[in-house]
Order: structure tokens, then sequence, then C-alpha cells
């Protein structure tokens, strides 16, 4: 036998070894498949840091959360428990926002008599960090509605008082409020509270420390006679300084260190395995484009090269550089280093996400569910083509029912609650509400509501999204016909073998 024909052997059967199933390369050459294994051990372990990491931010959100609602019945008079739109209190007259403002203070001053919770005023170097008052307005200002009349300087002015906490408002500060009907734009007051979540003691773990930063905001810029009040506030938190815990409560915080020390160890080991096979990938098609140069004088096909990259393995790669990247963020949270809640949720729900449609990739070595992948890989390309016209037509109706149904309705007042309600109405929801919240204050308005609605539910739901279904049930049953087709050719080739 000649170099070349055992060269082409070699080559095929190597060929036929890559495209092999896991199953299929351990009962041809008895080869444990590593990367499967370690995708299953993959999948479990970042689950269950998930879900570890996710009960243990709930616990931070819940207690952000009740902080705020309990700063907001503390601080904000005749505050009802539930928030009005986006503000929390509004106010009519002075004489509410004085008494609002006093309230503020009495209720700071008598913090300590008053809260339930562990709360107490902030403080650096041994002082108590003063409570401020900053007010804005205009420079100068003279508003005569009755004569249609005013003169207003638009340049604004700041003022700021600083009081501590067992200081009361002062005189002074009223007599400032002397121009509170016209030119005063907004008054903010911010302060820094101090609290301990004890709440993870139950979970086995250390409470961290808070520093709140409280800013209360009564907003005039739309000076029509009504003052929003708002509250917010910041949390960063830390490791406390003095701690002592008893009893049955134990920190455990290292062997979460250690589970998640493993976590990016297995995912280095699966992104090291992925990074071998693509270079492995790479060398095979080169060795197969050069065998097809020399022996056939012909260059191969782009559609042949993309099948020897795997986008699978680009795919876990991915993943496990982004669960590595938020199993660092984890430690440094759980060691009180860094209090990027959100970020760390992200790269890990994003890893995840990631891991599990990696799963997709095995099953479709199984014929029936490997239909409906080379569906969605078949549809995939004029979905997109199909979306993106669509899209047009969505963005038009977007920006039209943003700027003509915007001042009479609720869901319509923003871009991107326009884009929210009207893809509810392509999935049917709230049909009928929508409807029927419209402010029935103008019969254009009202009538060009009315044919807006009408035709872009017709449109989407009639047309759009029976085309959409149409484009992927044509692809499913293109590859259903071609699965069949190469079936039974399978069948009948050895049958023909046999016979002869």
């Amino acid at each position: 036998m000649s170099q070349g024909i055992i060269k082409e052997e070699i080559l095929r059967d190597d060929l036929k070894y890559y495209f092999m199933s896991p199953c299929e390369k351990y009962r041809a050459r008895r080869q444990l498949p590593w990367k499967l294994g370690v995708q299953i051990l993959k999948i479990v372990m970042i689950t269950s840091q998930l879900i570890l990491f996710g009960l243990n931010n709930q616990l931070v959100v819940s207690y952000k959360e009740e902080n705020a609602m309990t700063f907001k019945n503390l601080f904000l008079k005749d505050y009802s428990g539930v928030d009005e739109e986006d503000y929390s209190v509004a106010l009519y007259s002075q004489q509410a926002v004085y008494d609002s403002l006093f309230y503020v203070l009495d209720q700071y001053r008598q913090l300590g008599r008053l809260s339930v919770g562990p709360i107490s005023y902030a403080e650096e170097d041994g002082k108590l960090l003063p409570l401020v008052i900053c007010k804005e307005y205009y420079k100068r200002g003279n508003v005569e509605p009755s004569d249609d009349a005013y003169d207003i300087d638009a340049q604004l002015e700041k003022g700021q008082w600083t009081r501590g906490y067992l200081n009361h408002l002062g005189i002074d500060f009223l007599l400032t409020l002397a121009c509170f009907p016209f030119r005063l734009v907004d008054i903010k007051i911010t302060f820094q509270l101090k609290g301990i979540n004890l709440q993870t003691v139950r979970s086995h773990e250390l409470p961290d420390c808070y520093v709140f930063f409280v800013t209360i905001t009564f907003d005039n810029q739309c000076h029509s006679g009504k003052i929003k009040i708002f509250l917010d506030i910041d949390a960063l938190s830390s490791a406390c300084k003095n701690w002592m815990i008893s009893g049955t409560a134990q920190k455990n915080t290292h062997y979460l260190l250690v589970f998640d020390g493993f976590v990016i160890l297995v995912c280095l080991t699966s992104a090291v395995l992925c990074t071998r096979s693509i270079v492995l990938a790479v060398k095979l098609l080169q060795r197969f484009s050069r065998f097809f140069r020399e022996n056939y004088n012909h260059k191969v096909c782009e559609t042949d090269q993309k099948e020897f990259l795997n986008g699978w393995y680009v795919l876990v790669i991915v993943s496990d550089a982004m669960a590595i990247v938020g199993s660092i963020l984890k430690m440094e949270i759980q060691a009180k280093s860094l209090t990027s809640y959100d970020v760390c949720s992200i790269f890990l729900g994003t890893s995840t996400l990631m891991v599990w449609v990696g799963v997709i990739r095995y099953l479709g070595y199984f014929q029936k569910y490997n239909v409906l992948i080379l569906t969605m890989k078949t549809a995939f390309p004029k979905v997109i083509r199909f979306c993106c016209c669509a899209g047009m037509i969505y963005l038009g109706y977007t920006f039209c029912g943003w700027i003509v149904l915007g001042p009479y309705h609720e869901k319509f007042e923003g871009l991107s609650r326009v884009a929210e309600s009207l893809f509810s109405l392509v999935n049917g929801d709230d049909m009928y509400t929508t409807f029927a919240q419209l402010k029935d204050k103008n019969s254009l308005v009202w009538l060009f509501s009315r044919v807006y609605l009408y035709s872009f539910i017709s449109l989407f739901i009639y047309m759009v999204l029976s085309l959409f279904i149409a484009l992927i049930t044509d692809a499913y049953d293109t590859i259903k016909v071609l699965t069949h087709t190469f079936a039974g050719l399978s069948i009948s080739a050895p049958s023909k073998q046999n016979s002869t």
C-alpha cells in the first residue's frame, strides 16, 4: 500500500472521528469523553453557585427595600405606604411644605427613639455627620398671572444650610423661602445613616454593616402648584469592624470561597479543553484543505470549512470566561472587598444561561431533538431578516403613538413604555385596558387612537405573527423531509450491499 493511500485513510479516519458524538467516539477508540464529563460537572456546580448567590442576594435586596420603606414612613409626613406613580407624597400648600420640612428634621432628631431597627446616625472621626439642606431657586423673578406678566432671571442659585441632628431649622432658612411660590425649583435634604443587616446570621453568614445615603427632594420644577416629594437611598455595604457571634451561628464563608475556587478550576479546565478542540479542528481543516488541493486541485468551499469551526466551543469558552469573572466577584463580595451585587449577578446569570444553552449541542446527537435544532438553525437567518423589516413598522408605530397619545394615555408617556405596551398588545395582553384608559378629552385624538390601535393589532397579530410562524413552519417541514430522505438512503444502502 502506497504512502499516499495510507495518509488518505488516516485523514479519513480522523475526519470520521471528529464528527462523531461523544458516545460514538468512546465506542470507536475507548477514549473517555472528558469534555462531556466536565460540562456536566460544570452545569451542576455553576447552577448550585447561582442558587446560593441568589438566596444571599435576595436577603440584601429585601433589606435595602425594607429600609427604604422604613425611611419613607419615618421621614415623610402623611405618607400612605404606597408611592403615587414615581413620587411618594404630593404637597399643595405652603403650610404643607413648611410642616413637611419641620417633620423631616423632627423625625431625624428623634431617630434613636423612633426606629425599631438597628439604625443610627453616621459618624466620621468620632463626630456626627450633619444633615444638609440645599435649596435651588431662580436668581430673580416676579410673576403676575392676573396681568399675564412675568419677569424671570433663568439663572439658578443655590443656598445650603448645615445643621447637626440636635439643631432645628433656623428662622434664616424660613426667611429665604419668601420667594417660595414663584422662584423655588427644589429643596434637597441629605443625611447619612448606618445600619446592620442582622438577618444573615440565620444563614450562618457574618452580618454586613451599611451606610445609607438618604436624599429627600421637594420637587417644584413644574411650578404647577403641586410639589412632589421623593425619597431616594443609596446603600453601601462593608465589613463590620468590631463583631462577635456566639451561639449556633458560625462563619461558613471559607467553605463558599473554596467552592467558588473549585468552580473557577472547573471552568478553566473546560475552557482549555474547548480551546484545544478548536486548535485541533483548525489543524484538521488545514490537512483536509491541503489534501484536497494536492489530489483534486480544488479549494474547499466555505460551507465545508464552516463545518470544522464549532460555534458551541466558542459559546462554552465565553460562558467559562463570564463564570470565572463572576466567581471572582462573588469571592470578593463574600470577603467584603466589593459590593457590586448587580455586576456579579449579570456575569453569573449570563454564564448560567449560556451553560444551559450549550446542553442543546449534546441533544443534537439524537435524531428527534436534532430536527428541532436544525429547524432553529435554518430558520434563524430568515427570522432575523423578517424581524428587521417588521421592526421598521414597529418603530414607526412607537414614535407615532408616543407623540400623539402620550399626553392622553399613561402607557404612551415615554418611548420605552410605548414599545413595551405595543409588545404586550402583540401578545394579546391588556387589550381592553389599553382601549379603555384613553382619556376622552379630545374627540380627534380619541378617533385617531382607535384607528391606530385597530390597525396595529390587525397588522401585527394577523399578518406579521402569521408570517413569522410560517417561516419557522416552512423550515421545519424542509428539515423533516430531508431527514426522512437521508434516513431512507441510509437504510437502503446496507440492503443493496446485502443483496449483492
